[in-house]
């Protein structure tokens, strides 16, 4: 089977990507009712939608960072008194207090993951389908139909097209087989080039379809204008072009968009709340806040260098979605300097008194329970002194079964009197040793 551009076909992915589809064939729909069918247009108002849903995530996620931020004295204060202490039983009391901070101040150490979990997939199906446009707008996919049936039609069309694509660098994205099939075709039509066009409709042998093929390039630069720019080009692309033609109005809006890519995330981050520096001689956290710092200053960077390469209409969707989150964090930046940070400190402290009072657990409690009986566990098999005879393990397996102390449930010896198939693991590990030893003449202390 084919993978083809049209649809995304990453696990999970692909399943919100189809969601998102929807979303985007509605916009574009309407767009064509109101006379302006426009990619760029479609993909700038389906990337506005999307953050505005995500909003509330995001203030959930940074009123949790702002409540890190208050707590991180007294985590800093735990990290330092244990800073040298490696033992095991240091490392149960560090996160012991550590988890009487989380309680503290009423916050799951796990509450930030959460919200992660549930953009990640959105944010990633957002850039996949607008990478597969014509799997997810029905009216794109439309536009090169006509010209795919009718080139298929051709005798030996995909040993031409094979080595159009080959002579002409065409960027396929699908896993191309012997025989290029109708989605390959449509993949390759929708990220062909102006020049690209032009050089299809000379091939002889398409000489039949010159006029379907003609007709076809104008429509797809049509729908893909956008602000004097065809999105199926790269700024690279665009720039070359110019300097062919001696645009200098051309050059200076290609480098634009690597320009905007990189000033709207560079805002972006500008504009996100800062995590406190934590100078508690920790290398580790210390590293990992400068490593952020550095992200945060080569990510824009780097963006930019890859939208020279990348189409226009990605660099649009990198441009549109900064905008978004830098307006929207401006919004959320005032929303969360009117919080009063104690008010909600004292409502958590309520909820968590409450459950306890229920002898209701969190869930780093259950994990340290786990934690305990795992670190008992292994003590006891580690330690000889502290390990249980064959018989004591026998003896608590059974007594539920077999009777009380004194009855014989305490002496593996006897384990004969008891209905095996009740037994736990434990309990028919014990029998199936007892059974050995009589049968081999053999005693605790050894051969008889």
């Amino acid at each position: 089977m084919d993978i083809v551009l049209s649809k995304s076909t990453w696990p999970i992915i692909g399943w919100v990507c189809q969601i998102l589809g929807w979303l985007i064939n509605g916009i574009y729909f309407c767009l064509e009712k109101i006379g302006i069918p426009n990619i760029g247009i479609a993909i700038i108002l389906y990337t506005i939608i999307i953050y505005l849903v995500l909003t509330p995530l995001q203030i959930k996620q940074q009123k949790m960072s702002k409540m890190m931020s208050v707590m991180q004295p007294d985590l800093q204060r735990i990290e330092k008194k244990y800073q040298n202490k490696k033992d095991q039983a240091s490392q149960m009391k560090k996160s012991e207090e550590t988890m009487a901070v989380y309680q503290k101040y009423g916050v799951s150490p796990t509450g930030s993951c959460s919200t992660l979990l549930i953009q990640m997939p959105i944010l990633l199906a957002l850039y996949q389908v607008i990478y597969h446009i014509p799997g997810y707008i029905g009216s794109v996919r439309n536009v090169f139909q006509g010209l795919t049936t009718q080139m298929m039609g051709v005798s030996g069309y995909s040993d031409i097209l094979t080595q159009f694509i080959t002579d002409n660098r065409v960027t396929m994205y699908s896993k191309v087989s012997e025989t290029l099939t109708e989605n390959n075709l449509l993949d390759m039509f929708y990220v062909l080039k102006p020049s690209q066009w032009t050089k299809l409709a000379d091939i002889s042998e398409f000489s039949g379809i010159a006029d379907t093929i003609t007709k076809t390039a104008a429509e797809s630069k049509h729908i893909n204008m956008f602000l004097g720019f065809n999105i199926t080009q790269s700024p690279m692309d665009v720039i070359r072009e110019g300097m062919a033609n001696g645009s200098a109005l051309l050059i200076v809006g290609a480098i634009l968009v690597p320009v905007l890519a990189w000033f709207t995330q560079w805002l972006n981050y500008k504009l996100m709340p800062q995590a406190p520096s934590s100078n508690n001689g920790n290398k580790t956290a210390n590293s990992m806040e400068n490593s952020m710092k550095t992200m945060n200053t080569v990510m824009p960077v780097f963006s930019a260098f890859m939208c020279l390469s990348f189409s226009i209409g990605i660099g649009i969707y990198w441009i549109a979605g900064a905008l978004v989150r830098s307006v929207q964090q401006i919004v959320i930046n005032r929303h969360m300097s009117s919080i009063d940070m104690d008010e909600v400190i004292r409502k958590n402290q309520e909820k968590a008194a409450k459950k306890k009072a229920k002898g209701q657990k969190t869930f780093m409690e259950r994990l340290m329970d786990t934690s305990a009986k795992a670190d008992a566990a292994k003590e006891e098999i580690e330690n000889p002194s502290a390990r249980k005879t064959i018989k004591q393990i026998a003896s608590i397996n059974t007594k539920k079964i077999a009777g009380p102390e004194g009855t014989g449930a305490e002496d593996y010896a006897n384990l004969d009197s008891v209905d095996i198939s009740k037994l736990g693991e434990i309990g028919k590990k014990a029998y199936l040793v007892s059974q050995y030893e009589k049968e081999h003449g053999h005693t605790r202390g050894g051969k008889k």
